[in-house]
């Protein structure tokens, strides 16, 4: 069982014996979320994580203004200063030389992010070669990212009127290049670095020129005959970004143990240069022995992460990740750490230019604008790895001795799972999310990590929007491939996770699921097979290979699905599709109904719903009408009505459609009569016949009888039709006269005009037909058939199931459930209803040990609205229930109070023959049971706050024909195994497994007569049932269906009005007949034990569980009470009061379960509860 079966507290309940204490063990029946929730899906959130506009950088212009050994007039060095260009001091070779090997290597380490770009260098350019170099390089990018990075250490620094600085041919002058020119070369999108001093004076004109060209735009697009609009269009600078190393009055960093290009430095080689100004630090006296010189030598590279220069390649991208996503807001950090990898990694070595350039007073810019990053608590983390880094270095150069890798990923791993379970609900996201996506790529923490995910991403729906939103999916995407089986648990909770909150992803997940099918779907089935909640049925349950249907589904019951995996594989093709319908067990009889034998798609042979068809005029059939065709239709009726055998999948389709359109449940049967009247009016309204004059004018060929097929759906039993033009057909009576469900099922409809025939529209097609042809054209006579054919094609079935299901996965499953905290409301009402249980079984089993000399104190008497057929007891609450013809009345004993009355749903000609509380001792639910074998559930009934619910219905019993004179429907309710027995006018007793929502068992009464009387024993597994030729029949349930009769006892010879079965190891039958003989059988005897002869004529009887007293009422108009040994204790007679009255003929009568009372009902429409003396209570 679920979280329902709760263990007992070890505290508080002192007091209760052994017996109480099973409250908290007994199982709770349909009270699941299925049954709880509003069966619907959760609010999607707005997914911003997946990039529509993704980019790559294809193209990089690299231009280089150094003119080497010559020093711009308006730029005073200091003495030393700092020379170094891309690590290559230009002073130590010529001058072009040292100019070609900086360009070379700035190319180089430019590559080492994006390999596959096409870079193109200008050293030393003019105008018109920075002109041919952009304009060539945005031609061949077309829409895609083009790089421009300019180093202009040898040229002045740029003016205010938004100009930067080239040469001219023969290097003499300093050549001004304008940046809106540069704009309208670049084009868009385009990146632009920017290693110069005063470099943010760029960034500011390049904003002004760009908004510039947005005014021009828009006026050009206002007035056409504008000069403007004459002129090329300039593009636009929307998708431009800018990456520049200082602000507008800021000089570059000339100390001489840096490079001079220390920003370009920083961009492109940040882990050397950050280890450099590490060293340069003062906390690097702390690792003795680590020098500038020492840490060009670390070894390894900077893509093996086995490695220390590769590991703390690792870690840096982890912290400037992790610091991004922390700082930036969502959709700045989308669109520059994960659109383009260039661009991402340029950013991410940004945050580091930004921490050590500010060191020198000197603050890098870019646009957009990124907030201040360099104090974040990560680089603390990061200096701590660099020290434990360097601190071996001496070591393993001088001695070899291994690498100590960095215990970085698992510290922050602690500190997400610290996160995860010391937090608070209401809390921020945690710092470490990107660094755990990181640690995805380890195989050393990939286990830990990806639990980790998978606890966090079970947080709610919001947490799995953070994961995708750092870059969760490649990541996921990508281990989806890996062969380690201790992966896959984590990977299908995490893509549930995933798939749960964004639905869109299944078509990114299906590629590779057939790519990796007998990867994953493996994995998915091994789930299903081991899930221990819905146990496959036992072998009884589809004995003969047969599917067998089961209500796994939510409080709308809107799913008949199949029970084991075993058979959802073999009904994926129309063969076996249509094999799997025959194996439904679909059985003719003669005038009767058609039964799904096994399981619970059966309905009765006229019994129907009446909340089943909405009550408008846009129904072509109407209920009355299908009902008719499920009932009275015989195999070869229908295989004349339809053209096909009934071997074909359609005509099975259409049965079991049939079937749940009668079903009890209101919006199953809702569903149903919406596809059954959409065929219906595709079949007639939509292929419209064609209008002729004559008959002879058609060409036909002979049918095989005189009816045109398709047509005479509402006399599919009956006699056939003698003429088109007479019979009642779809075509003529529904479409121009839609059926109210209260008229007749076969009204014949008005007849055409004189010499005019419809015939069908599948007769107009040429008897040779090419594939997807879509027939003869059709005419629409008028626009409300227009209307009614849209309104019937836009009607979809959505169940809203799938949905719910997903939700399941969206909502936090690893979190304690409520009821099970000790602290929570829940679970403190439940300890109240428990502690009034026991003090309701101490109080009445304490009156009951006083003794009972008489029990017709009346404590209340009240007129119900219908004739009680059926009365039952709360057995805690004082309560009790009261059913009509169709109609629940519920009343309070103690104060004398309606509580509530409403309507059980069932159809006009059945009735309600049987009631049962479930959960009685927690959260209760009523079950009713009417006599065209449907079984209803409700909920929130006597509730001052709340409207009764049906929580769930379903056809109980098959083949059920109502009549006043039979038994009905009985039933027998167990709490303790969830078990519910159920028979009456049938010649079965089919057992309900509630748990699983399924039958779980069908046993032969092996008697002509119906079933009046049901009892059963879990312990023993003895079910004891009275039948109408007064014989009690006694079967074993674990025994084979041919053998689980054990015992017959014909020793009544009337109709057994109650068969009894005490509930302990030796519990004894009581059974009595409408003649007055109590017979006590032991079940381990051929004959009874006792015999006792009490009153005849019965109409009525109960017998209390525990006070060995028996209640029967008579149609003479009185009520009797005897004890267990046949002595009569007293005769109710008279209604209490002065002018007290006789009690009308008894209809019904119940005990309580636990106190001394006993409810009477009689067909003077009268209930009344009768007690012991008010000096024994």
């Amino acid at each position: 069982m679920e979280a329902e079966m709760l263990q007992a507290p070890l505290l508080g309940l002192g007091e209760e014996d052994e017996a109480d204490l099973t409250d908290w063990n007994l199982p709770l029946a349909f009270m699941k979320k299925r049954h709880c929730e509003k069966i619907e899906g959760s609010k999607s959130l707005a997914q911003s994580w997946r990039m529509k506009d993704r980019m790559k950088t294809v193209s990089v212009a690299l231009v280089l203004c150094l003119n080497v050994g010559v020093d711009p007039p308006d730029v005073v060095k200091t003495t030393p200063c700092a020379r170094l260009e891309c690590w290559i001091d230009p002073l130590s070779m010529g001058p072009q030389k040292a100019l070609e090997t900086i360009g070379a290597n700035l190319q180089k380490q430019y590559e080492n992010w994006q390999p596959r770009a096409r870079y193109k260098q200008s050293l030393d350019p003019t105008v018109d070669e920075v002109k041919k170099l952009c304009t060539s390089l945005r031609r061949n990018a077309k829409e895609e990212r083009v790089l421009f990075h300019y180093n202009g250490h040898g040229v002045p620094r740029p003016t205010v009127n938004g100009e930067i600085w080239v040469f001219n041919k023969n290097y003499t002058q300093y050549i001004p290049l304008s940046i809106y020119d540069l704009q309208t070369w670049m084009g868009s999108p385009s990146i632009f670095v920017y290693d110069c001093s005063n470099a943010g004076l760029i960034v500011k004109s390049f904003k002004q020129f760009a908004l510039q060209r947005e005014q021009e735009l828009e006026v050009a697009a206002i007035n056409p005959n504008h000069p403007l609009a004459q002129m090329p269009l300039p593009p636009s600078m929307k998708n431009c970004i800018q990456l520049a190393a200082c602000e507008a009055n800021e000089l570059l960093p000339m100390i001489p143990d840096l490079p001079a290009d220390l920003f370009t430095s920083c961009l492109t080689t940040p882990i050397k240069i950050a280890l450099r100004w590490f060293c340069m630090q003062k906390c690097v006296s702390l690792v003795p022995g680590v020098t500038l010189d020492l840490i060009e030598k670390i070894p390894g590279r900077l893509n093996d992460r086995r490695t220390p220069l590769g590991e703390l390649n690792w870690i840096f991208t982890a912290i400037t990740d992790t610091i991004a996503w922390n700082v930036l807001p969502r959709d700045l950090f989308q669109k520059l750490f994960r659109q383009d990898l260039l661009v991402a990694s340029l950013f991410r070595n940004f945050l580091l230019a930004e921490r050590i350039m500010r060191s020198y007073n000197c603050t890098p810019v870019s646009s957009p604008r990124l907030p201040p990053t360099y104090m974040h608590a990560m680089w603390q983390a990061w200096d701590l790895a660099v020290d434990i880094c360097l601190s071996q270095l001496p070591t393993i150069i001088e001695e070899g001795t291994a690498f100590r890798h960095s215990p970085f990923f698992a510290e922050q791993l602690t500190a997400f799972q610290v996160w995860l379970t010391m937090g608070v609900e209401n809390r921020n996201p945690p710092e470490q999310l990107p660094i755990v996506l990181q640690v995805l790529l380890s195989q050393v923490h990939r286990l830990r990590a990806l639990d980790l995910l998978g606890r966090f991403l079970d947080l709610g729906p919001w947490a799995v929007s953070l994961a995708l939103s750092v870059g969760i999916f490649p990541y996921v995407l990508k281990l989806l491939q890996s062969s380690a089986r201790e992966l896959r648990p984590l990977l299908v909770f995490i893509w549930a996770k995933i798939l749960a909150v964004d639905s869109e992803l299944v078509v990114a997940l299906s590629h590779l699921v057939v790519q990796y099918e007998s990867n994953f779907c493996t994995v998915a089935l091994q789930f299903m097979e081991e899930e221990k909640n819905y146990p496959l049925p036992s072998p009884a349950a589809t004995e003969g290979g047969s599917l067998t249907p089961v209500r796994d589904s939510p409080c709308t019951p809107r799913l008949r699905s199949v029970s084991s995996y075993g058979n959802i594989r073999a009904v994926t093709t129309a063969r076996s599709l249509n094999k799997s319908l025959q194996n439904l067990s679909l059985t003719e009889e003669s005038g009767s109904s058609v039964a799904f034998s096994p399981g619970n798609l059966s309905t009765s042979s006229s019994a129907s719903s009446t909340l089943g068809s909405p009550e408008n005029e846009e129904y072509i059939l109407s209920f009355e009408t299908i009902d008719k065709m499920r009932r009275v239709s015989s195999y070869s009726a229908l295989n004349s009505l339809i053209g096909v055998s009934f071997n074909s999948v359609y005509t099975q389709i259409w049965r079991v459609l049939l079937h749940l359109a009668a079903d009890p449940y209101p919006d199953v049967s809702d569903l149903a009569m919406k596809v059954l009247n959409s065929i219906a009016y595709k079949a007639t309204v939509n292929a419209r016949p064609q209008r002729i004059l004559t008959t002879s004018s058609l060409t036909q060929s002979a049918p095989a009888s005189p009816t045109n097929k398709g047509i005479h759906i509402h006399q599919a039993g009956g006699s056939p039709p003698t003429s088109s033009a007479s019979s009642s057909s779809l075509t003529n009576d529904v479409a121009k006269q839609p059926v109210s469900r209260d008229l007749p099922a076969g009204r014949p409809g008005a007849p055409g005009p004189a010499g005019v025939q419809y015939t069908p529209h599948s007769q107009q097609f040429p008897r040779t037909r090419k594939m997807f042809d879509k027939g003869p054209d059709q005419t629409t006579d008028d626009a409300d058939d227009a209307a009614g054919h849209r309104s019937f094609v836009s009607a979809t079935t959505q169940t809203g199931f799938c949905d719910w299901s997903a939700r399941y996965f969206a909502q936090p499953v690893m979190k304690i459930p409520e009821e099970h905290d000790l602290e929570s409301q829940i679970r403190k009402e439940r300890e109240w209803r428990f502690l009034r249980n026991t003090r309701v079984r101490q109080q009445a089993r304490q009156l009951i040990q006083k003794g009972i000399a008489k029990l017709d104190d009346q404590i209340f008497l009240n007129r119900n609205p219908g004739v009680p057929s059926v009365v039952k007891f709360h057995p805690f609450t004082p309560c009790v229930a009261v059913a009509d013809k169709d109609s629940i009345c519920f009343w309070d004993w103690e104060k004398g109070e309606k509580l509530d009355y409403f309507h059980n749903g069932n159809p006009r000609y059945t009735r309600v023959t049987a009631m049962e509380y479930l959960n009685g001792q927690d959260c209760s639910l009523l079950l009713t049971a009417t006599d065209d074998g449907a079984i209803r559930v409700w909920k929130n009934f006597a509730d001052l706050e709340k409207n009764p619910e049906m929580v769930t219905a379903w056809q109980g019993l098959s083949d059920m024909l109502p009549t006043t004179r039979g038994a009905g429907m009985v039933v027998d309710w167990e709490q303790e195994t969830g078990l519910l027995m159920s028979s009456g006018d049938v010649r079965i007793v089919r057992i309900w497994d509630t748990d699983r929502e399924m039958k779980v068992q069908d046993i032969p009464t092996g008697a002509d007569s119906c079933v009046t009387s049901l009892s059963c024993d879990s312990h023993r597994s003895l079910i004891v049932a009275g039948l109408g030729d007064g014989s009690i029949r006694v079967y074993d349930r674990r025994m084979a269906l041919s053998e689980c009769r054990v015992m017959t006892y014909r020793e009544h010879t009337a109709w057994v009005v109650k068969a009894y079965l005490q509930k302990h190891p030796e519990g004894h039958i009581m059974s009595v007949s409408v003649n007055g003989d109590v017979r006590f059988f032991d079940p381990r005897m051929p004959e009874s034990v006792n015999v006792l002869q009490i009153v005849k004529g019965l109409t009525a009887l109960d017998i209390h569980p525990q006070a060995n007293l028996i209640a029967c009422g008579s149609m003479n108009q009185f009520t009797a009470i005897y004890s267990g040994n046949g002595e009569l204790i007293n005769h109710i007679k008279y209604y209490d009061g002065f002018m007290g009255q006789r009690v009308g003929a008894i209809s019904c009568l119940a005990f309580h379960p636990h106190w001394p009372h006993l409810a009477v009902g009689s067909n003077d429409y009268y209930i009344s509860v009768y007690s012991v003396e008010k000096r024994a209570r």
